[in-house]
């Protein structure tokens, strides 16, 4: 018997695929238990868990980065010359 005849006759896709009754999930299961009691509330669709502050302007963050860049220019082109004596 070859190694698919066997996966065939241990798993057959077409049987599983019509059975009448399908069991729910663990998890599908429990939450129903759950859900019996005590109902979930309302939620909308992809609601922010939390207000988000508003952002600063990217100017400042745009005016940062350049001064940084500034300053390194600077700084190496001062250890070029101390070091060119």
């Amino acid at each position: 018997m070859s190694e698919q005849e066997h996966w065939e006759k241990e798993f057959d896709h077409k049987w599983a695929s019509a059975a009448e009754h399908k069991e729910p999930s663990a998890r599908a299961r429990m939450l129903a238990a759950r859900w019996k009691h005590n109902p979930p509330g309302p939620v909308p669709f992809r609601a922010d868990p939390d207000p988000v502050a508003p952002r600063r302007s990217s100017w400042i963050s745009t005016a940062v980065v350049l001064g940084c860049v500034a300053a390194l220019i600077l700084l190496i082109g001062y250890a070029q010359t101390r070091t060119s004596y």
